[in-house]
């Protein structure tokens, strides 16, 4: 599981990022801070993997506390979530080396898109081997190019959400149906169905039927070593 602090000056606006981190896959929220001083502190005390970081906080601007978090958990990521929309903010958080840089406001969909990346690019990564194809580097930087044989995704599915689909899969202790897909993605039964089917018709995911009353419940289950 990949350990999130959040760090933003607004309780409520935490308490729903949180929400958004805890139906993420893969993913568990381990605290949360409300100033730069508690942000440090509880990165000390926490050792997270991965930061939510906002950058206007009451005594600190989010931007100077990257590298003081690092200096306290050296292999920490952050990803920024803010209002601030200035070029000069935004190339300054490039520079800092987050993985990404979010806007508010944003849906639980655009979150949660992000962070089935991070884990799939980054962390994939990390985990993989000890030697980095190129392919291996595309995924981390979001340029990956479709193989010959690959499926194309339906008008209007993204790459981001199929990752979410397939982590919820990966992650899931047995088979999974459309509507508690649906539940985890925060999304429509309609839409992880579609998803779902995607994923069958494509060869990386096997249907289960289970049956009762009325017509059988399609169920899904990944297939070893399937990839997003």
């Amino acid at each position: 599981m990949i350990r999130v602090l959040i760090v933003d000056d607004d309780f409520m606006v935490a308490k729903v990022h949180a929400g958004f981190i805890q139906r993420s896959p893969g993913f568990e929220v381990v605290g949360a801070a409300h100033s730069g001083s508690e942000a440090l502190a509880k990165a000390t005390e926490l050792a997270p993997d991965l930061v939510l970081l906002d950058i206007h906080l009451p005594d600190a601007n989010g931007l100077d506390l990257i590298s003081q978090l690092r200096g306290i958990v050296p292999d920490l990521d952050v990803l920024v979530i803010s209002a601030a929309r200035e070029s000069e903010t935004v190339r300054r958080a490039l520079r800092g080396g987050i993985v990404h840089y979010l806007i508010k406001p944003f849906s639980q969909s655009d979150l949660q898109e992000r962070l089935a990346h991070y884990l799939s690019a980054y962390h994939g990564l990390d985990a993989a081997k000890d030697v980095a194809e190129q392919s291996d580097v595309n995924r981390v930087f979001g340029v990956e190019r479709m193989q010959p044989g690959d499926f194309p995704l339906p008008k209007g599915c993204s790459v981001e959400t199929l990752r979410v689909v397939v982590e919820a899969l990966r992650s899931a202790d047995a088979d999974l149906s459309a509507a508690e897909v649906a539940d985890l993605l925060g999304a429509s039964r309609v839409s992880a169905r579609r998803y779902l089917e995607y994923l069958h018709d494509s060869g990386r995911a096997d249907v289960r039927l289970k049956y009762g009353a009325g017509r059988p419940e399609r169920r899904y289950v990944l297939k070893p070593g399937s990839r997003p």
